[in-house]
């Protein structure tokens, strides 16, 4: 079965990207550059995931959903 998880990249103030699955809690990684962040949180999706089944837990279900928000930040 396929799902699709939404992962959330954050550019880091020293360099390279943080990435976290708000669907699997405490599924996190990091990468030097995006595609090194892209690569290394489906790895880590995966292991959370092959985790889970192996011990005989149930996967959750993707349920976050991103939508950009407008605000006037002006002062």
């Amino acid at each position: 079965m396929t799902r699709t998880y939404t992962v959330l990249f954050e550019r880091e103030d020293d360099g390279g990207f943080s990435v976290w699955t708000p669907d699997l809690p405490g599924c996190a990684s990091q990468g030097e550059t995006l595609e090194e962040a892209r690569a290394n949180i489906r790895e880590a999706v995966t292991l959370y995931v092959d985790t889970l089944r192996a011990k005989g837990l149930p996967v959750p279900e993707p349920h976050t959903q991103v939508e950009p928000l407008q605000i006037d930040a002006a002062a």
